[in-house]
């Protein structure tokens, strides 16, 4: 055991920068999945067939394809003829985890959307809201906090997805574990990367329940901080948990 920790003390420079190599691409990943998540979502809902359609197509091609398999075809057929589009591996890695997961968030975001009261749609038709103004300033803000536990499941979805770019030749948490798994053992190498996995996954829930404690805030909904940590749901006016 004391030359497991004796090589893991020898390792932990490489080590940490893995660990920053899967940060940036879970950031990365995330900002650009929900950029695409939003975008789609919303498409998904409009009248126009062909936007919708194009929405549709670029959803289910994502969501109906492996990631793995998304991840090769950036990395080793956009470089071949007729596309000749060769890109960093690292921004591969970004591009193909975004739009895969910006596709699962899509549903979400469409799915958030209807799920707010037919109530608050008929109020701003009765405000004669303008399309913008009745989905940014009422029924976007109801539906985020709606898809704010969703989103957060994608996320870590995400963060454990970013195992897979070690395969494109990113030297990323996941590769730098097998290095040392070869130093050491198979126990000691996944125990220390399960125990890592998770604290940052539990770091991702904790800002993500704050963001959703928020955005129950903003509604009026109360409710206390300290249910980021515990992910409790706040009751709404009527003393009964709305959002769960």
């Amino acid at each position: 055991m004391t030359e497991n920790f004796e090589a893991l003390w020898r390792a932990l420079p490489q080590i940490w920068d893995g660990v920053l190599i899967t940060l940036e691409l879970t950031a990365g990943g995330a900002l650009l999945a929900i950029v695409v998540a939003i975008v789609l979502g919303l498409l998904a809902r409009f009248e126009n067939i062909l936007l919708r359609g194009f929405a549709r197509t670029i959803i289910e091609l994502f969501r109906g394809t492996s990631l793995l398999v998304q991840l090769f075809f950036f990395f080793f057929v956009l470089p071949l003829p007729p596309f000749n589009l060769e890109m960093p591996a690292l921004f591969t890695g970004i591009l193909a985890l975004g739009l895969n997961y910006g596709a699962y968030g899509a549903e979400v975001v469409r799915g958030s959307i209807n799920a707010v009261a037919p109530g608050q749609w008929e109020a701003t038709t009765a405000l004669s809201m303008s399309r913008t103004q009745r989905m940014w300033r009422i029924i976007f803000p109801q539906a985020w906090a709606l898809m704010l536990p969703s989103l957060n499941n994608l996320l870590i979805q995400l963060l454990k997805g970013t195992a897979v770019v070690y395969l494109i030749t990113i030297v990323d948490f996941t590769a730098e574990l097998n290095r040392l798994r070869v130093q050491t053992d198979v126990f000691f190498a996944y125990s220390l990367g399960l125990l890592i996995y998770f604290g940052i996954a539990y770091l991702l829930t904790l800002g993500m329940n704050a963001l959703e404690t928020r955005a129950k805030h903003r509604l009026g909904y109360g409710g206390k901080w300290s249910e980021a940590i515990t992910a409790a749901p706040v009751p709404d006016a009527k003393g009964a948990g709305q959002f769960g």
